[in-house]
């Protein structure tokens, strides 16, 4: 089973490359991409520390740009890299966290719900990299939600909180997120025992695939 978002990645790689030719043409590397969408990771906890829940999505949703552009201009460039996906990978946790603490810091979220969130996505993330580290398993990318699908679930509680604050929907899209999260990592340490202990294996590796 994978994520809902992840089934359309092909076709939005495929999009996105005329994207990549022109940062290619511009003179904008991956790396530097990657740096961009930390920055805006960053910027985006600032702004959500702050009560600015609006301008931080605006901020996640160019965090969410570059992001794509770096594995799109790594394609059209043909510079794609082990290199590359490692930093793109360690980003990405990096930029979960900013969003994550600045959630926490405005108070939206109670900090232990928060750390929840936290450890799962990042727990579901290792268990993918283990596994594909174990050189037995081209792409463990199963699983109820992936990065894709818990980004969306925080930037909903981010919109609806300012006009429903008394709901408390942001505090609620983090308990979701923990909740699939923990699940996630679950689904990918069983898939992958099955696979090492010799059952079949169906999920294809892709270059520069994301760590979610």
């Amino acid at each position: 089973m994978k994520p809902t978002l992840t089934r359309f990645r092909k076709r939005y790689e495929q999009f996105t490359i005329p994207l990549g030719h022109v940062c290619h043409r511009l003179g904008l590397t991956p790396d530097i991409l990657t740096l961009i969408s930390l920055c805006m990771g960053a910027l985006s906890a600032y702004a959500v520390a702050r009560g600015a829940f609006l301008v931080g999505v605006l901020l996640i949703g160019l965090m969410t740009a570059a992001d794509v552009l770096d594995g799109a201009t790594a394609r059209a460039g043909g510079t794609s890299s082990p290199a590359g996906m490692l930093f793109d990978h360690v980003v990405d946790r990096y930029a979960e966290f900013f969003i994550l603490l600045g959630i926490m810091l405005s108070g939206a979220a109670t900090p232990g719900w928060t750390m929840l969130a936290l450890f799962g996505m990042v727990m579901a993330s290792y268990v993918r990299a283990r596994a594909e580290a174990s050189g037995k398993i081209a792409s463990c990318d199963v699983g109820f939600a992936g990065r894709p699908e818990k980004i969306v679930a925080l930037v909903i509680g981010l919109l609806l909180q300012p006009f429903f604050p008394r709901l408390r929907l942001l505090h609620w899209a983090v308990i979701v997120v923990g909740v699939f999260s923990h699940i996630t990592a679950i689904q990918r340490l069983l898939y992958a025992r099955r696979i090492l202990l010799g059952g079949p294996e169906k999920p294809r590796l892709r270059k520069r695939q994301e760590l979610v």
